[in-house]
């Protein structure tokens, strides 16, 4: 028996939840909720090499379930939940957008081949995980989102917390999930399930689809029984496909990197989900390549690499964006060359070639690339191969250490305190975080200046396998706090000896923290870095650098009449996250970077004895950054004095290929 998505391991039905005996041979009377549950626990997955596990571990599909109850689930899903919750557990979240960002981190901690799903009730419940499903679909994670929905009889509405369209009955808030769904479906049958999950596993498991699904439930459908087949819960096991590239398409790739004298490899997201460290790196030195990074790729070269030029783009490093300005051919592996990595398109030089290796062709035909589809395992594969006996010019080779080593010497003098006022930076914070860190360990960030600092800064820790999540497809405040329980969750089984830290500013501590206590509550220890600079300070920074008066970000000049002086009310942090059940580590206000490295360390200690999360707190300097010398395209007004640069770039720099 074969599957859409994968491969039968047995016929024989799961012995899962109650079900109520059938009169049809063949089949057992489920609710819609008990079918779906029934179906998730049968669902199977491989573990890739470099997660912790021998490649092909068999392990659960779905890996458990975030809940928040409410009515238009506690009685359907929730009673089916309770059933298999030794099979599969569910976890109590304090809010709906942290805990579907939980699950968000926890496919990327597994590299895609474990799925988390989240349920909420209707209403605010629902929309709550749209921003969080908005994060998956931008960063291509899969995640499956469970809301409640409105009765389909329509016999009590309208119900408490349904909004009405006076022109169609049939509209709900789920509907706000559909721009941000891979794949939408409201169960309104029983055995429409039947049609729809084979379609659920193929995009949470393939490649190129990859990302958020939708399953709106409505609470009456929810507890409709149905006689389902015992075959649709026979145990599944969904192999990730590894399509091959077109052999034309192949042979033209060769072509143009063969013509190259500076070719440069971009290395993204999809090579880690790929499980292509390996090959990439074989790849690389057999031909004499150089390789930088994009932020969802980094971490899968070691630092130390000859070939490592660093992180690219407008986070990323002077080295890496050297290298791209004076490269000639272009080959991007599983990146969607969005404009952070490509400084706005003006990180490469006129007349550049791309080669764009990716499962989706909608990402590998963007900007006029060569499209290469397929995987980036196999295909890099095939295409050492076809370059054998092709290699780069070995000067343009050996640039890529040169250019790297002026920049980690940079980054160790940023390490070493530049703030002018001799406070702690974000380079500092990372410097003594990475140097603490070890091969098992995780690091996750993802909005405010933590990014640039990661990107930029960080230096790979291990040599078998990704640790990093540098969450900037969709840059959501908040993710910080809440990716690192759900990436907690998923390395404590493949990395038992390691820990996650979390790097964060007090703006994103503040739009977010409530899932600490989830994460304390259930015992899923990490360590988070929160850094008071005293408001949104990197865009103060992006307001300021254009020639704007600084308004509305920093604390200081966002007071309006009647509000406290400057140094007035500040938040404590360090109160606030023992309140929620954390340990603290508390850094003086004038405190040095032996403070800052003691409190972690000790942080460190404390979340892996108490077996909850270390809060450090720390003040850090709100103006001093690392710079990659690169640009952005944002929107200046003519009156402002970075009208001119932002015309000179647009104009003399920016690069459309085609």
């Amino acid at each position: 028996m074969t599957s859409v998505a994968g491969t039968a391991l047995t016929d024989s039905p799961q012995t899962v939840g109650t079900g109520t005996p059938s009169d049809r041979e063949g089949t057992v009377r489920l609710t819609t909720a008990q079918a779906l549950v029934r179906w998730m626990v049968a669902q199977r997955s491989e573990l890739l090499d470099g997660t912790g596990l021998v490649e092909g571990t068999v392990v659960p599909l779905f890996a458990g379930v975030f809940g928040i109850f409410g009515h238009g689930n506690v009685l359907g899903l929730g009673t089916a939940l309770y059933d298999v919750r030794d099979q599969l557990p569910t976890w109590r979240g304090q809010t709906e957008q942290g805990m579907a960002l939980a699950a968000v981190a926890h496919a990327k901690a597994t590299d895609r081949r474990q799925v988390m799903a989240a349920t909420s009730s209707i209403g605010p419940g629902a929309l709550n995980m749209v921003t969080a499903a908005g994060l998956a679909h931008a960063n291509r994670l899969p995640v499956l989102l469970l809301p409640g929905d409105t009765f389909t009889g329509r016999g009590p509405d309208p119900v408490l917390q349904q909004v009405e369209h006076y022109g169609d009955p049939t509209t709900t808030v789920n509907d706000a999930f559909r721009p941000v769904a891979r794949y939408f479906d409201r169960i309104t049958r029983p055995e429409q399930l039947l049609a729809t999950l084979p379609q659920v596993a193929r995009v949470l498991t393939d490649p190129a689809d990859a990302g958020p699904v939708v399953l709106a439930l409505p609470q009456d459908v929810q507890a409709e029984e149905y006689d389902f087949p015992l075959g649709m819960f026979a145990e599944r096991l969904h192999r990730v496909p590894r399509p091959r590239p077109d052999v034309a398409a192949l042979a033209e790739a060769e072509r143009i990197l063969r013509e190259a004298r500076r070719p440069l490899l971009v290395l993204g997201g999809g090579a880690r989900y790929s499980g292509a460290r390996a090959e990439v790196l074989g790849f690389a030195e057999a031909h004499g390549v150089p390789v930088v990074e994009t932020p969802a790729g980094r971490t899968l070269v070691p630092h130390d690499h000859p070939l490592h030029g660093g992180p690219l783009g407008i986070i990323g490093s002077t080295s890496a964006n050297t290298l791209a300005r004076e490269a000639d051919v272009v080959l991007a592996v599983g990146t969607r060359l969005q404009d952070f990595t490509t400084s706005s398109w003006t990180a490469f030089a006129e007349g550049v070639r791309v080669v764009a290796l990716n499962t989706a062709r909608f990402d590998a035909v963007k900007h006029a690339a060569h499209p290469l589809v397929g995987d980036a395992k196999a295909t890099l594969a095939e295409l050492d191969t076809a370059l054998a006996g092709w290699r780069a010019d070995e000067s343009w080779a050996g640039r890529a250490a040169s250019e790297r080593a002026g920049w980690d010497a940079h980054v160790d003098t940023l390490r070493g305190g530049v703030a002018p006022d001799g406070s702690l930076t974000y380079a500092q914070v990372v410097g003594i975080v990475n140097d603490a860190s070890g091969p098992e360990d995780y690091v996750l960030t993802s909005s405010g200046g933590f990014p640039g600092e990661l990107h930029g800064g960080w230096r790979s820790t291990s040599a078998d396998a990704p640790t990093m999540d540098l969450e900037y497809g969709f840059s959501c405040m908040g993710y910080e706090v809440a990716g690192p329980w759900g990436a907690a969750m998923a390395r404590a089984r493949t990395h038992p000896g390691g820990l996650v830290t979390g790097l964060l500013g007090d703006g994103s501590y503040l739009m977010l923290n409530s899932d600490l206590y989830s994460a304390a509550f259930a015992g899923h220890p990490f360590v988070l870095v929160v850094c008071d600079n005293g408001g949104y300070a990197v865009i103060h920074r992006l307001q300021t650098g254009q020639g704007a008066p600084g308004f509305n970000n920093l604390l200081v000049d966002a007071r309006g009449p009647g509000a406290p002086e400057e140094g007035g009310l500040r938040v404590d942090f360090a109160a606030h996250a023992r309140a929620l059940g954390c340990t603290v580590e508390e850094v003086p206000r004038q405190g040095t970077a032996d403070d800052l490295r003691r409190a972690y360390l000790a942080a460190r200690a404390a979340a892996t004895q108490t077996r909850r999360p270390a809060v450090v707190v720390c003040r850090t300097h709100p103006t001093t950054w690392t710079e990659a010398g690169a640009w952005w395209e944002v929107g200046v007004p003519a009156a402002l004095s970075g009208r001119a640069a932002f015309e000179e770039r647009k104009t003399a720099q920016q690069r459309w290929l085609t």
